[in-house]
């Protein structure tokens, strides 16, 4: 049931305030924010009849003191301000409204004055409007307040010339004054508090047991003898798939074969975690140990690399929890234990924990200590595993849990699934998503996907993560495209989206052999054998990485979510966008032949506007990704672009004569 209606006997309330933002589910979830990024907050605050209406935001850190600002009207009702969060963790705002007294007869007075028609009586409410006012300032400001009253209550005084003067000073102290006590407040707002990294990112998975050279499996000894290829290549975060201890029976062998003819010589999928060597908290012995896995944690954050872990809560039937706890699995009615699958799609090596059974609560305690015993090596950042397959409960209590120990944490979620699943996983705390840009290759596809993501509501939680291809994806793009295709898909990742991630180097030599036709899965696909790699940075799509990665690092506008606009062309083989920071001091602009076959032209269609340019003079465009400087004008300029050759332009839009990046 709702609130009851008001009766006589109450006080009436005058202000409503709503349309607050940015606001999840009605402050079911928190918003999303960056340490040091300005938030822009937003709500309507209107009352009745045609008295001067004011809005005042509190902002308040996490473990620190609040502090407030006045909003500024931005018409139609609209009020606005920004806050700059200064710390991790759980802030909050809240957004009050109130009828402004002094403020309504400081215009009116004005208004009265220029119309030649101000009164004795008018000043005398403005005095004793000023009075009243005294009570919510400070003692210089109410000094002031008090010896304006008198001004204005003298009748030699207030008919003088320089009223006008008097009524400027009164509009300038309401500014320094209080709200009322009675100030209609909102309901306050949490918004949770990301580190950069997390709003920010660039992806590099790596399996370990293909880090090492020819002849021989990789270890994370090899994995810290990389770390100079991917830093190379500009990435930030490493992403290793799981490392621990792989199950023996059902081992899967290459290419996926359920019955190998060598079980124990067979790799196995890293996926299906547990063996008699540990589970969850182990390293598997060939890999190395946790002192080689702190190394590799230590150098890489030495080299300005944070490491990601996946975290995948399954098991395989030899992890040590199937014997311990039977309870954590679900059973057919045989008695055995059911193992994973997704049909056609069998995973006979794998077996799910049932978080949503009996014994859960158990389970979720032992899930989170997985978690605890990995952030004590120092990892900060967790890829999840099929999080849409677990309870939308469990991720809540998990990811608020941890992070009230740890407010850096970041979440990536690894979840193909129907949107509204994706993004209630968002809500509840991951901090980045998959999405479905991997299938999204037309250039119309992508400008609606893209509009799609970035639209409110979505864009107060939701962070998108694009990755042109994963263990698991294989797209048919880039299997018929080769290696055009895949430079096509880098481009796109790393300048629509503000977190982007390769699964490499599988990425970098543009493997694209499918495992058979019609399938996303890799012929020899690393989740069942061990690949060896040139690791080339001047070979293949490295240098293309590296020229990205560099233009992401220099660029604002390429930083952050939300500030893509799509240009027109008239060639539907070309998908152009620019992006805009926030102070519109950076501006960046795209334009993308999406046939990875073909040569295109034509004319790319430019709202000047959002590009901060003037239709009449002229601007320099400066491709980051070869260098070349060309001049243009106007709205409609020409653009060539041949896939085996250079796919894309990635153009810096500056001043004529300004200096390159």
């Amino acid at each position: 049931m709702g609130q009851s209606p008001p009766s006589p006997a109450d006080s009436p309330v005058r202000v409503v305030v709503t349309h607050l933002s940015p606001e999840v589910e009605q402050g079911r979830f928190p918003a999303k924010a960056v340490q040091g990024d300005s938030v822009a907050v937003r709500a309507r605050v209107f009352a009745d009849g045609h008295d001067v209406v004011r809005a005042q935001l509190t902002w308040q850190d996490a473990g620190q003191d609040p502090r407030t600002t006045w909003m500024a009207p931005a018409g139609n009702d609209w009020f606005e301000a920004a806050a700059t969060p200064r710390a991790l963790g759980q802030a909050r705002f809240q957004v009050a409204g109130f009828v402004d007294e002094l403020a309504s007869w400081q215009v009116g007075a004005s208004k009265k004055l220029a119309a030649g028609v101000f009164s004795p009586l008018d000043g005398q409410q403005g005095a004793e409007c000023l009075t009243r006012a005294r009570g919510r300032a400070a003692p210089k400001e109410s000094a002031r307040l008090a010896a304006l009253a008198r001004w204005l209550d003298a009748p030699t005084r207030r008919r003088s010339a320089d009223l006008a003067a008097r009524l400027a000073e009164i509009a300038d102290l309401v500014l320094r004054i209080t709200p009322p006590a009675d100030a209609v407040a909102a309901p306050w707002r949490e918004v949770w508090v990301d580190p950069p990294l997390a709003a920010f990112s660039a992806w590099y998975e790596l399996f370990p047991r293909s880090a090492g050279d020819a002849g021989r499996p990789g270890t994370l000894a090899d994995v810290r003898r990389r770390l100079p290829y991917v830093k190379a290549l500009g990435f930030d975060v490493l992403y290793l798939p799981p490392i621990h201890p792989i199950g023996i029976a059902a081992r899967k062998g290459p290419n996926n074969d359920p019955q190998p003819p060598d079980t124990a010589a067979a790799c196995g999928s890293p996926w299906a975690i547990g063996s008699p060597s540990g589970g969850h908290q182990a390293i598997h012995p060939e890999l190395g140990t946790l002192e080689d896995f702190d190394a590799l944690v230590a150098d890489a954050s030495a080299a300005g690399i944070r490491l990601a872990l996946d975290l995948a809560l399954q098991c395989s039937p030899d992890h040590p929890w199937v014997q311990e706890h039977p309870e954590w699995f679900r059973h057919r009615p045989d008695g055995s234990i059911q193992h994973a699958e997704n049909p056609p799609k069998q995973y006979q090596d794998i077996v799910p924990l049932d978080l949503a059974g009996p014994q859960h609560a158990a389970l979720w305690e032992a899930c989170r200590e997985v978690v605890r015993f990995w952030i004590g090596h120092g990892v900060r950042i967790f890829r999840v595993d099929n999080p849409h397959t677990k309870p939308f409960d469990f991720w809540e209590w998990l990811i608020r849990s941890l992070r009230a120990e740890h407010p850096d944490l970041i979440f990536l979620a690894e979840a193909f699934t129907r949107p509204a699943v994706m993004a209630r996983l968002a809500q509840l705390g991951f901090s980045q998503s998959y999405t479905y840009f991997a299938w999204r290759n037309r250039a119309d596809e992508l400008r609606s996907y893209v509009e799609e993501l970035q639209s409110w509501p979505d864009r107060d939680f939701f962070r998108p993560n694009f990755w042109p291809n994963t263990p698991d994806i294989l797209t048919e793009y880039l299997q018929v495209g080769g290696p055009p295709a895949f430079a096509v898909r880098a481009v796109l990742a790393a300048t629509l989206s503000a977190n982007y991630g390769v699964y490499g180097p599988a990425f970098e030599e543009a493997v694209a052999a499918p495992l058979a036709p019609g399938s996303e899965e890799y012929l020899d696909s690393e989740k069942y054998q061990v690949r060896h790699w040139h690791w080339d940075t001047q070979a293949g799509l490295g240098p293309l990485l590296a020229r990205l990665n560099r233009a992401r690092r220099a660029h604002p506008s390429l930083q952050r979510w939300g500030n893509v606009r799509f240009h027109a062309t008239d060639n539907p083989e070309l998908l152009a966008y620019s992006r805009r920071d926030s102070l519109g001091q950076d501006t960046m602009l795209a334009v993308v032949n999406v046939d990875p076959r073909w040569p295109q032209s034509g004319f790319v269609h430019l709202a000047l506007s959002a590009l901060g340019v003037s239709g009449e003079q002229p601007f320099e465009v400066c491709d980051l990704l070869d260098g070349r400087v060309y001049q243009w004008q106007g709205a409609r300029n020409f653009v060539a672009l041949d896939p085996r050759k250079q796919p894309a332009h990635l153009f810096w839009v500056r001043a004529a004569g300004s200096a390159p990046p």
